[in-house]
Formats: structure tokens, C-alpha cells, sequence
């Protein structure tokens, strides 16, 4: 009876180990809808920053951490990464093969994961309805939150390693940019409805958020907006996961 119970024990505690490591563990964290301002008025802000909005954003769930080195070959059985390591966040990948990628993963795991729009990436880094007017994503000091040129002259670092915001999002700020599912639209934020278009046949540039280890502390910045081709690939472009709340 004893050696029953030892061995139940002993299973209990390897599955809670082989869950907690298993690469297919994305820790999902809910982001409760609400009510937030776009945009930026800040000096250094960007033409298509303006006109600031309040938007209203439906609860969401998003990847506490970038997509690692270690959960992309999980998927994919390659690592097309420059700087290897299993915790660093993958890069190098475009935004096509990010969509190859969640819809491997989905057939896999029976989720229906997918990347933010940028309106929820932003809401997301601002803290979601726990709004903090910071500059960065859970600090107005982004040496607490960032690896970026002032702080990292040697590439990505693991992920979850600075601070995280209010929500628990890590690597909001700087580490690699991280993809959106929408289109970048320049004059967005004037437009009547505010509305991303989310599409797989993208037919411009997409926006990509949060900066990236080679960027100065201008593009840093929550409200910054880029946008590249879905061809792009290189060493400061990875990506993290969002998914749908049932309803």
C-alpha cells in the first residue's frame, strides 16, 4: 500500500514536471476588455500616432513571453534563429512562416491560437484595463523592461527576464518586435470606425510593436508604430501568441 502511494506520488510530481516544461505550455494570460487611449502626443511621436482615440478592446487572451527558440522546433523541427538558445525568443521568421507555424500548432494542440492585432497589443502593453501611463510596457524606465542598444550589444536575451507589466506580459519592450495580424494602415487612428482588418493575405506591410535590442528608446515606446514586409526575416523580428475568449 505504501509503495502504491510513494509511486502515485512520484507520477504526480513528474507530470507536473513534464507539463511545466513542455514546449506546448504558452501560459496564456487573460486580458480583461476594456477602454484605452491610442496614439501619442508625446515629442518624438510619429505623424501616424495621431489623432489619439479612445478605443474599446474585447478581452483577449496573450503569451505572457515571445515564442521561444525550444516551442518554435517543437512545431516546426527547425530553428532558423541567429542567436541560439532554447529560452530566447525565435527571430529571424516571417510573417508568413509565423502563420504556417500557428496553424501547425493549432492542428497540434486543438487550440485556436493566434497573433494580436495591434490595437490589442497596445492595450495589452498599457495593462489593459489597469492602465498605467507609462512610457514603456510597465515602466517609464526601460532599463527595468528592455533589452534594447543601451542595454544589450550582444543580441536577444531569454525571455521573462526583466521586469514584466502589470499583467505579466514580459518583453513587451525591446528583446525581438513581435508580429501583428493586421495590415499597417497609416491613417488608422483618423479613421471613423477604427478598425483593424485582419487577414492571411496581407496586401501591404504588417505592423509589428514593442522595439527590438537594436532599437534607441524613441521606437521603444508602447504607441510606436512599425511596419514591414510579411517577407521579412532578421535577427530583431519574432513574435508572441493570442487567442479568443469563448464565448
Amino acid at each position: 500500500m505504501l509503495h502504491t502511494k510513494l509511486f502515485r506520488a512520484v507520477i504526480a510530481v513528474a507530470l507536473v514536471f513534464i507539463c511545466s516544461c513542455s514546449p506546448f505550455r504558452y501560459d496564456m494570460v487573460l486580458v480583461d476588455g476594456g477602454e484605452f487611449v491610442v496614439g501619442s502626443c508625446d515629442a518624438d511621436a510619429d505623424a501616424d500616432e495621431s489623432p489619439m482615440r479612445i478605443i474599446g478592446v474585447r478581452s483577449f487572451y496573450l503569451s505572457a513571453y515571445e515564442v521561444t527558440q525550444e516551442q518554435w522546433r517543437a512545431v516546426m523541427r527547425d530553428d532558423p534563429s541567429f542567436f541560439s538558445g532554447d529560452d530566447r525568443p525565435v527571430e529571424n521568421v516571417s510573417w508568413f512562416e509565423v502563420q504556417e507555424f500557428i496553424s501547425k500548432l493549432n492542428e497540434r494542440t486543438g487550440r485556436s491560437y493566434r497573433l494580436p492585432t495591434e490595437l490589442e497589443w497596445e492595450y495589452a502593453a498599457r495593462g489593459g484595463k489597469y492602465n498605467k501611463p507609462f512610457r514603456y510596457s510597465g515602466s517609464d524606465d526601460y532599463r527595468k523592461v528592455a533589452w534594447n542598444k543601451d542595454t544589450s550589444t550582444t543580441g536577444t536575451f531569454d525571455v521573462g527576464e526583466l521586469k514584466p507589466n502589470i499583467l505579466g506580459l514580459y518583453d513587451m519592450t525591446g528583446n525581438v518586435h513581435e508580429w501583428c495580424s493586421n495590415c499597417y494602415d497609416s491613417t488608422l487612428y483618423a479613421s471613423k470606425n477604427l478598425a483593424v482588418v485582419v487577414t492571411q493575405e496581407p496586401t501591404g506591410e504588417i505592423t509589428v510593436k514593442g522595439g527590438s535590442w537594436l532599437s534607441d528608446t524613441t521606437h521603444l515606446r508602447i504607441a510606436n508604430r512599425n511596419h514591414v514586409s510579411p517577407h521579412t526575416k532578421n535577427v530583431s523580428l519574432g513574435f508572441r501568441l493570442a487567442m479568443d475568449v469563448e464565448r
